[in-house]
């Protein structure tokens, strides 16, 4: 088969892989109909030093099941299915409490001896766990909103739920991505009243207002601060929800945060020293939270509000790509020309 390698910043390439088989009774083999690159991507996109062992690549994905092991229950050959990102049990006991990506049976995709999603197949371990039956086929038009569920979109409600996001609030989401932009989405499902979209790039900005955006804050740094705090009328934001992970978008968050307020990351952060004192978090009385969206805790109910045409999360696509062209979507995304890029193997 046919799948997505990475070699180091900017070095990306399809290459013939063995296909994968059924290794463990909770496993099942999914042909991808779907996939697209994810804005965590493009960390080691930039980032990442050259190696003669590339990395798979990709999380998100749709498609239709080919095989299963003896102990699949949960979907049959034949069913077209969504992945969550991260794979999953669902039983364990953080599975219980809500936080699958902590699953003590769970893992990663991309990781060592884990296949990537941008690909033709892929072993879905913890099938069980980890893979949900739709009714659509392979031509639906609703492939691209479905496939948000699997990451994205249900990336950015975890945001707004970890960050109690209710009606009459105030929210501030910083960064027009993919996952800021399913933030506004997502706060304004909750009934969030005022929603600030921090964010320069007006294609993006225009989809969040139609998201939900009440304001938009083109600003950055202590001008944004003080344009966020002219708009909250000197009180700050009840919610920050911080969708990029480097460090100027956290002393964003702090510095535009409502006394008694939330941020709420979900940006995979590209630092582990961060302030926490007196000046950022704690004379306000701040809760930081936030991290791995657990979309399997919210997938179920999500489904129905796409199939029923409630939510149209997909839009955030606007790029289509082969997998052959994996790279160009990479490419694309990396200079801003795309927002997020879909793969049609």
């Amino acid at each position: 088969m046919r799948a997505t390698f990475m070699y180091g910043a900017g070095d990306v390439r399809v290459e013939h892989a063995p296909d994968p088989t059924i290794q463990l009774p909770t496993d099942a083999i999914v042909r991808v109909v779907r996939a697209c690159v994810c804005g965590s991507d493009l960390h080691p996109y930039n980032s990442m030093a050259a190696s003669d062992t590339p990395a798979p690549m990709g999380h998100e994905f749709l498609g239709v099941v080919e095989d299963i092991g003896s102990d699949v229950s949960a979907v049959k050959k034949g069913d077209f299915v969504i992945a969550t990102f991260a794979f999953q049990d669902n039983t364990c006991v953080f599975c219980q409490e809500g936080f699958q990506t902590a699953c003590v049976n769970g893992g990663w995709y991309g990781q060592p001896g884990v296949g990537g999603a941008q690909a033709e197949a892929v072993r879905v371990q913890q099938a069980n766990g980890s893979l949900l039956a739709v009714p659509v086929d392979e031509t639906s038009e609703l492939l691209p909103s479905l496939l948000t569920l699997s990451d994205v979109y249900l990336t950015g409600y975890h945001a707004a739920h970890m960050g109690s996001v209710s009606p009459g609030k105030t929210v501030t989401v910083i960064g027009d991505g993919a996952v800021g932009l399913s933030a506004v989405l997502a706060a304004k499902q909750m009934g969030a009243e005022q929603i600030i979209l921090m964010g320069r790039h007006t294609a993006r900005t225009d989809l969040g207002r139609e998201f939900g955006a009440t304001d938009v804050v083109a600003e950055r740094g202590e001008e944004g601060i003080a344009k966020v705090m002219d708009l909250t009328r000197g009180l700050g934001s009840h919610v920050v929800l911080e969708a990029v992970g480097h460090m100027p978008a956290y002393e964003q968050s702090y510095g535009i945060v409502r006394p008694g307020g939330v941020i709420s990351r979900v940006g995979v952060p590209q630092y582990e020293a961060a302030p926490v004192g007196f000046g950022s978090l704690f004379g306000k009385n701040v809760t930081l939270n936030g991290g791995p969206a657990p979309v399997r805790a919210y997938i179920e109910q999500a489904i129905p509000e796409v199939l029923e045409g409630r939510i149209n999360p997909g839009k955030v696509f606007d790029l289509t790509v082969g997998l052959d062209n994996t790279a160009d979507g990479y490419k694309a995304m990396d200079s801003r020309e795309s927002l997020k890029a879909l793969v049609k193997p």
